[in-house]
């Protein structure tokens, strides 16, 4: 197949997660084998580079490219998108050190990939096509195999020590299902985990209307009544557990870590014909199997 770029530019802002504050990034055609590059305009120099393995520097809360004075967090739903439409070539220009969060999954980037279109270009694609199983065990019990398969698939399954949220699975057989299936599953968190994030200075974009919150061990109201102020939301029951907004699909945690898959994978730099299979996965164990895969197909 051939390479594709956006037939247009577009624009896409909202707060960023981390930092809260209001954040632009914008989309551009790019030439053949540009790849995927991310541009800091906010920058002297606007310092621009690839989206590339080699560059992830941290996976709190979201895979954070860095190199230099360049630095751009929370990137992956954006190059799920990007990858899952089939955008082989495209220049992000950032305004802040981080992607805006909008709703908390690939939804609206998708539609407006799918609003511009996709343009053909001449050169073709760059394709890894697996021949030989490869898997990676963490000593924490993650797992992720990448085996032959005449197309690109991915099978995930999620495991929590939770009474809401124990196993969960999600596949994706087809790229092209991605939008209705996939997109809009939000990024999600418990109760539990928000606060210490809170007090780090983490979390400042944070609300219920771009993560899924899972609400499963009972605060006090006086405890939740501090919780709701500190993401600026209307006072909730602290008796009413279970999740904090309602979901986009009934395995949505599963599907959100599927799309975060297909993010990080994408750091590879280049397309990948196969099918992975991936357990408990999650952006440090991720973005650490594609830098050990990226070296192993660059020594081939």
């Amino acid at each position: 197949m051939r390479q594709h770029t956006l037939k247009d530019s577009f624009t896409l802002s909202s707060v960023g997660l981390h930092t809260g504050l209001y954040v632009t990034a914008t989309f551009h055609p790019a030439p053949e084998n540009t790849g995927i590059r991310l541009r800091r305009v906010d920058l002297p120099g606007q310092p621009c580079h690839q989206a590339l393995a080699d560059y992830v520097s941290g996976t709190e809360r979201g895979t954070v490219l860095e190199r230099g004075k360049w630095k751009i967090s929370t990137v992956e739903h954006a190059l799920s998108a990007l990858y899952a439409l089939g955008v082989d070539n495209c220049i992000i220009d950032v305004d802040a050190p981080e992607m805006p969060i909008l709703d908390g999954s690939a939804r609206l980037f998708v539609k407006e990939i799918q609003r511009v279109g996709l343009e053909e270009q001449n050169a073709e694609q760059q394709v890894y096509v697996v021949t030989e199983p490869v898997e990676y065990i963490s000593e924490h019990g993650n797992s992720m195999r990448i085996e032959p398969c005449d197309h690109y698939e991915v099978n995930v399954t999620i495991a929590f020590d939770s009474k809401l949220l124990r196993e969960q699975h999600a596949v994706l057989k087809d790229l092209n299902d991605y939008a209705n299936d996939v997109s809009a599953a939000r990024t999600f968190c418990f109760v539990r985990e928000i606060e210490p994030l809170l007090r780090v200075g983490l979390i400042k974009g944070g609300d219920l209307k771009n993560a899924l919150v899972i609400y499963e061990t009972e605060l006090s109201q006086s405890g939740m009544d501090y919780f709701c102020d500190k993401l600026g939301q209307p006072h909730l029951d602290a008796k009413k557990l279970g999740y904090l907004s309602p979901l986009n699909y009934p395995n949505e945690p599963a599907r959100h870590k599927l799309l975060d898959v297909i993010g990080d994978l994408s750091l590879l730099g280049l397309r990948l014909q196969g099918r992975i299979i991936a357990y408990k996965p999650g952006h440090t164990f991720n973005t650490q199997c594609v830098r050990r895969f990226r070296n192993q197909i660059l020594s081939e």
